[in-house]
C-alpha cells in the first residue's frame, strides 16, 4: 500500500495563527443561538405553538439562532397546493458565516473538526479558526479559477476536513455544491454532474478506506470526458502517489497556498440554492434535490440540538458519509451552526477489527454515535467482547438513521452498547426533508422510549394518515 499523509498537515503549515475575523458585509447584531427565549417552554407547550403559531416559533428561532446580514420581513409564504414554498423572505445571510464566523468570535481554538482516519488512531483536529482560514483559502482559490455565484461545483472526495472545507468555501461564495458519494462509478459522477451542469470538480487523488486505496482521479478522469461544463478540475493529495495532471486540473493545497485567508461572504437571500444532492437512484433515476440556505439550516440546527441532547463540550459522533444527507445534515451544517465538535469518519466499520466505532468513542470521548442499522446488524454477528472492553461511559445519546432498525438490533445497540442507560433515537426523515421529521425525542423527560420505532414528531410536523380520498 502507498504511502498516506493527511492534506491538514500541510494546510496547517500555511494557516495563519491569530484569529481572524472576515469583514464582509456589516452583520445584524443578535443574541447568542444557545440564548432561544421559547427554549425554555416545556416541550409541550412549545410543540403546540409551533403547530398553533408557526410564524411566533420559526420566526423566533430564525432571529435568535441564525445571524442575518438583513433581516427577513416574513417568516413564510407557502402554498402547498400550487407548490410555492418561501421562508424568511427578505432576509441574506451566509451559512458559513454561521458555521464558522460566529463560533471563531467566541472560541476560536475550539475543535471543529475531528477527522477520524483510515490509519488507525491517527486522528486530526481542526479547529474553528482553522477550519475558517481553510474554508476562505479554498473559497478565493474557486473565485480566481472563475466560480462565481449560482455555479455548480461537484465535490467527489472521502469524509475528510478538506470535503467540509469544499462543501462552506461554496457556500462563502454563493456556489452550489453537489456533493457525489466517493464509492459512485464514473458513469454515476457523470450523470450527476451532467444533469447540475457542474462547473468544477474538487476531488483527491485517492481515497483510503479500510486499507484500500481508491483511485478517485482516474475515476473523475473518466467522468469529465462526457462533461463539456467543467473547466477546472482540483485535485487534493490523499496520499503519496504520483497524480499525472491534465489541462483541467489545478493542484489544490498548491492554489490554495497562494490565496489569502481572508473571504468576504456573499449575502445570501433566504431562498437562494444552498446544495443539490442526488438520490442513489435505487427507484430509477437519480433525483437532484435541492435545498436553500435559511430554512435547512435552521432545521439542520434545531434538529441536531433537540433530537440527539446536544450540550456544549459534546463531541458529536455521526459516522455517515458526506456524500449523503445525513452527513450534510448532522456531520456538517447541523453541529457546526450549533458550535459543536463533530467527527469524520473515513474508514469502514470492521476496520481495523469489529471494535473500531467503540475504541474511537473511548478515545474520542464521543457523547452521541449516530448510525445505520446495516452496520448494527452487521457488528452485532461478532462477540461481544468488541464492544465491552472499551470504556463508552462518555456516551449520553445513540441514534439510528437510513432505514426502519429490527428489534434485535435495536436491544443490541441499547443493552450492549449503551449499557441499557442511553436514550436510543430511532430517526425518521429523507433527503427531501433535510432533518429529522420522526424520532423519540425531544419530547418530556419522562417520555418513554419504544424499541424500534421513530415514534414522535418534531417541532412544526403534525402527522397526518391519508387514504385514498383524503
Amino acid at each position: 500500500m502507498a504511502a498516506v499523509r493527511c492534506s491538514t498537515k500541510l494546510l496547517k503549515t500555511f494557516l495563519i495563527r491569530p484569529p481572524v475575523l472576515v469583514h464582509g458585509p456589516r452583520f445584524l447584531s443578535t443574541s447568542p443561538p444557545e440564548k432561544w427565549p421559547l427554549a425554555r417552554l416545556p416541550h409541550h407547550e412549545l410543540y403546540r405553538l409551533s403547530l398553533d403559531d408557526p410564524d411566533r416559533f420559526w420566526g423566533s428561532a430564525a432571529t435568535h439562532r441564525l445571524r442575518w446580514m438583513e433581516p427577513f420581513h416574513t417568516v413564510q409564504q407557502c402554498d402547498m397546493s400550487g407548490g410555492k414554498i418561501g421562508w424568511f423572505l427578505g432576509g441574506k445571510l451566509n451559512v458559513s458565516v454561521n458555521c464558522l464566523d460566529v463560533h471563531v468570535e467566541k472560541h476560536p481554538d475550539r475543535v471543529a473538526l475531528i477527522w477520524e482516519r483510515d490509519e488507525p488512531g491517527t486522528e486530526e483536529r481542526v479547529t474553528y479558526r482553522e477550519l475558517l482560514e481553510m474554508t476562505c483559502r479554498l473559497a478565493n482559490t474557486l473565485k480566481a479559477h472563475g466560480v462565481v455565484k449560482g455555479d455548480r461545483v461537484a465535490v467527489y472526495m472521502p469524509v475528510s476536513p478538506l470535503a467540509v472545507a469544499s462543501m462552506l468555501a461554496c457556500a462563502r461564495i454563493g456556489a452550489v455544491h453537489t456533493v457525489v458519494f466517493a464509492g459512485f462509478s464514473s458513469e454515476a459522477l457523470a450523470g450527476r454532474i451532467q444533469d447540475a451542469q457542474c462547473t468544477a470538480v474538487i476531488t483527491c487523488n485517492e481515497a483510503v478506506r479500510g486499507g484500500r486505496l481508491v483511485r478517485l482521479k482516474h475515476t473523475v478522469d473518466a467522468a469529465v470526458k462526457l462533461c463539456p461544463s467543467v473547466r477546472h478540475v482540483f485535485i487534493s493529495q490523499r496520499t503519496d502517489t504520483h497524480t499525472d495532471m491534465g489541462p483541467l486540473d489545478r493542484p489544490l493545497e498548491q492554489e490554495m497556498s497562494l490565496q489569502p485567508p481572508l473571504c468576504p461572504p456573499e449575502p445570501l437571500n433566504s431562498e437562494d440554492l444552498l446544495f443539490l444532492l442526488y438520490t442513489s437512484g435505487s427507484t430509477g433515476k437519480p433525483k437532484g434535490i435541492i435545498h436553500t440556505q435559511a430554512g435547512y439550516l435552521l432545521y439542520a440546527a434545531l434538529t441536531h440540538q433537540f433530537v440527539f441532547d446536544h450540550r456544549a463540550g459534546d463531541v458529536f459522533g455521526c459516522v455517515a458519509d458526506v456524500g449523503w444527507i445525513t452527513g450534510h445534515s448532522y456531520v456538517v451544517y447541523g453541529p457546526l451552526c450549533n458550535g459543536a465538535t463533530t467527527v469524520l469518519f473515513e474508514t469502514t466499520p470492521t476496520y481495523p477489527d469489529p471494535g473500531v466505532y467503540w475504541e474511537t468513542v473511548e478515545r474520542l470521548r464521543i457523547t452521541q454515535f449516530y448510525g445505520a442499522p446495516t452496520a448494527i446488524r452487521l457488528l452485532l454477528k461478532y462477540d461481544e467482547d468488541f464492544v465491552k472492553k472499551y470504556d463508552r461511559s462518555s456516551l449520553r445519546t445513540l441514534g439510528s438513521v437510513g432505514e426502519p432498525i429490527n428489534h434485535e438490533a435495536w436491544h443490541w445497540f441499547h443493552d450492549v452498547v449503551g449499557d441499557g442507560r442511553c436514550p436510543l433515537v430511532d430517526t425518521w426523515w429523507q433527503t427531501e426533508t433535510g432533518g429529522v421529521c420522526i424520532a423519540p425525542r425531544p419530547a418530556e423527560e419522562e417520555a418513554v422510549i419504544r424499541p424500534a420505532m421513530a415514534m414522535r414528531p418534531f417541532y412544526g410536523i403534525e402527522p397526518v394518515l391519508m387514504g385514498e380520498k383524503t
